[in-house]
């Protein structure tokens, strides 16, 4: 018993007796109350009125940021990854360049802003990781949690070696030439030097990314084995991320400082080395022109919208394990603003940077396509297959620029048209060759690569670059390392993080040897289409559902203005309300009519053909896909089924040790506080009080209402609650 307390009841009795919820709440073991008679079910959870767990006592054994800035700097580091690098930019020209920035601020604003400022408020107002907010929310969509956990393991993965593949290149960077600059020469007979047939083909730095670095098979039923090569980078990529996480914030909010921050410096000086190369205006020019078509097909709304969605790393779990490490009071709606700017700005400098790089890269490609097909010209013209006629007086083939050999090429076609077709000759425009659009791999392995060749001081740049996409990719990997572990802690107190986290680390670098297999490469492609896309737009339209309409936004909306301030926008009532879930449940619907129309299946490098060939999937590997999506989704209805019949305990009627420490502390200091929030009994003690008083109504947030159970676990009829601490999480719900 509490000494001094003025809320415990009744006279000194030989027997012990519980009488106050702060007695209750000293005892050692965690009590259940779904089994209890104060069970108040999920219905009531949400019925009573109240806000999301105000409760102070939580936060003294919580981590906390060391600063602002910190914070800031490690969601922007999760938010901005590489898909910002090489998703966006490839989107951006696949949909009609300057017009697709139109559709994607304006979904940015009706769904980005909006529900990250939601994943925000939750996490922080709650200080829980993404399990334990969506129990204490409405338990019977504690799936939500749990389904978020898993896409984020499936996602760290494959993810990870990316990394490695970084990695790999960063240490191949450290050579001049570089490795992938020339095509290898292989000695046939011992005495004859031949190009390597497959690189001649296809060029060096495609034949480096395939052969040499991934060494690929020629379809995804063939493993070949490990490759060690990659075997060993993944290792690294993995002990880069141990060390990181291993002390959570303590340690990862440092590496923030670095990781979020560095990609900018390199972004920056490749955009101003960038600006000075021949034709990277041409391809900034191409990039920004618009295409007012463009806006008005469906399909370029579907992209802009899921790319919307994952560049906020929206469903993940990191997003609510961050902010759960912030103060209740902290200005999540500044942070939700920011954050989401920044990553819009970086995605915008980005494409700058690609598209002056590749703009040069055309030029260069261009410009070799001239005097290749000069060349050609040359020859038909002293073989007399073609006469000097043809060619305009004022072209000089010693300094021939592309207008000119377009000129010929066009003289000739118009001649020569019943017999051009078998000079073989090539166009060569500038504009073919930029829209050829790249993407993920390509663009940063084989497009971004062949362009550095071309730089002064090549390697260094190279360098540059990979380090670059390695903290890009480490700053993901934090925050989805920490949408693993957070949830897992929370529910769990007493595992050590540190041994968690190596743990993990472990567990999931042998799980990734499926990805450094020969053909891991198709395996990436796989979990990246099927994995993560469908899930987490369940995840996110069901927690969107849960807080604006079981526990409501008018509700929500008092307890951000409790924890902020002030009160935020309107704006914000009617698109958690109306707008996001119908844009959420149009994007759903349509990601289903794309798996369903669109053939499952990936590219397969073909090494005798030296190019890439689409191929179906095969029966088992399409099963794989498709337990992808179905795993990651199974715990929404399982957890619900389970707690609507009762099969599996409320997680938000456990407290943890901590909780309740902090709640005893609270209720100690009654003296000083208003007395009448605590007051179990509206009438005089009685000498001999019973141990469960379930005749004292609980007052209400006014302190006057009697509160009532309207949907009481396995009954049909409203029952009155016992007595429930006003700071309990089971009475803020």
């Amino acid at each position: 018993m509490l000494k001094n307390s003025k809320v415990t009841l009744g006279l000194p009795h030989s027997d012990p007796v519980t009488e106050s919820v702060a007695d209750l709440l000293t005892l050692a073991e965690p009590l259940d109350y779904k089994s209890s008679r104060m069970s108040m079910g999920p219905g009531a959870q949400t019925a009573m009125g109240k806000g999301l767990l105000p409760s102070p006592g939580d936060e003294e054994g919580r981590p906390a940021w060391n600063s602002k800035l910190q914070y800031i700097l490690a969601q922007v580091g999760f938010s901005v990854g590489l898909g910002n690098v090489w998703r966006f930019p490839y989107l951006c020209q696949k949909n009609g360049g300057g017009a697709y920035l139109v559709p994607y601020f304006i979904l940015l604003i009706l769904i980005g802003i909006p529900l990250f400022f939601l994943e925000l408020a939750v996490g922080q107002r709650i200080r829980r990781g993404s399990i334990g907010v969506w129990n204490y929310v409405y338990p019977q969509l504690g799936g939500i949690g749990v389904s978020s956990l898993m896409v984020c393991g499936f996602v760290g993965l494959y993810y990870n070696v990316i990394i490695g593949w970084s990695i790999f290149y960063f240490f191949q960077s450290f050579q001049y030439p570089l490795p992938w600059a020339e095509c290898p020469i292989r000695v046939v007979n011992g005495s004859q030097a031949i190009i390597e047939p497959e690189c001649e083909k296809s060029s060096a730095t495609t034949y480096f990314w395939y052969r040499q670095t991934l060494n690929i098979t020629s379809t995804i039923e063939d493993s070949g084995g490990l490759n060690w090569k990659m075997t060993l980078s993944l290792f690294a990529a993995w002990l880069i991320v141990c060390l990181a996480v291993i002390k959570g914030i303590q340690s990862s909010g440092k590496v923030m400082y670095f990781s979020s921050l560095f990609p900018y410096v390199v972004l920056i000086c490749f955009l101003v080395r960038g600006l000075m190369l021949k034709g990277s205006v041409d391809g900034i020019a191409h990039m920004f022109t618009p295409k007012l078509e463009k806006m008005l097909e469906p399909q370029v709304w579907r992209e802009a919208a899921t790319q919307v969605f994952f560049a906020l790393g929206l469903g993940f779990g990191g997003v609510i394990a961050f902010s759960s490490y912030n103060k209740r009071d902290n200005n999540c709606h500044f942070d939700a603003a920011l954050v989401s700017i920044i990553n819009f700005i970086t995605s915008i400098l980005a494409t700058l940077v690609v598209f002056a790089v590749l703009g040069f890269k055309a030029n260069i490609m261009n410009e070799k396509c001239v005097v290749e097909n000069a060349e050609k010209i040359l020859g038909y013209l002293k073989s007399g297959v073609l006469s000097l006629e043809l060619i305009p007086p004022h072209v000089n083939f010693s300094h021939l620029s592309a207008l000119d050999y377009q000129e010929m090429y066009g003289v000739i076609k118009t001649v020569k048209e019943d017999s051009f077709d078998q000079l073989g000759l090539d166009p060569c425009i500038l504009e073919d060759e930029l829209n050829k659009a790249v993407q993920g791999t390509g663009l940063a392995f084989i497009a971004f690569t062949e362009a550095m060749t071309h730089f002064p001081a090549s390697p260094f740049w190279s360098v540059m670059f990979f380090f670059m996409l390695i903290n890009l990719g480490l700053g993901s990997m934090i925050g989805t390392m920490t949408g693993i572990t957070t949830p897992v802690l929370d529910a769990f107190p007493k595992i050590r993080k540190e041994f968690l986290c190596v743990g993990c680390c472990i567990v999931a670098f042998f799980c990734g040897l499926l990805f450094v297999q020969r053909s891991g490469n198709y395996f990436v492609t796989m979990f990246d289409d099927y994995s993560a896309g469908l899930p987490l737009t369940v995840v996110v339209i069901l927690e969107n559902i849960s807080v604006a309409w079981i526990y409501g936004t008018k509700r929500f909306m008092q307890d951000l203005e409790d924890m902020l301030g002030f009160r935020p926008y309107s704006f914000y009532f009617y698109m958690w309300k109306y707008v996001s879930p119908a844009c959420l449940t149009v994007l759903i619907v349509a990601t289903v009519i794309e798996m369903a129309v669109s053939p499952a299946g990936y590219n397969a490098w073909v090494e005798e053909l030296a190019s890439e060939k689409f191929l179906s999937y095969p029966p088992w590997a399409l099963g794989v896909a498709y337990s992808l999506i179905i795993a990651a989704m199974l715990p929404l209805p399982c957890v619900f089924i389970a707690r609507h019949f009762n099969l599996l305990s409320d997680g938000s009627n456990k407290l943890s040790v901590s909780y309740r420490k902090g709640m005893t502390k609270d209720l100690s200091g009654l003296e000083e506080e208003n007395e009448s929030r605590f007051i179990l009994s509206k009438g005089t003690p009685s000498p001999s009080p019973s141990p469960m008083p379930s005749h004292r109504p609980n007052l209400g947030p006014g302190g006057a209402q009697e509160m009532t159970n309207t949907a009481g676990y396995g009954t049909g009829t409203p029952t009155k609650t016992g007595y429930q601490n006003i700071h309990s999480p089971e009475s803020e719900l």
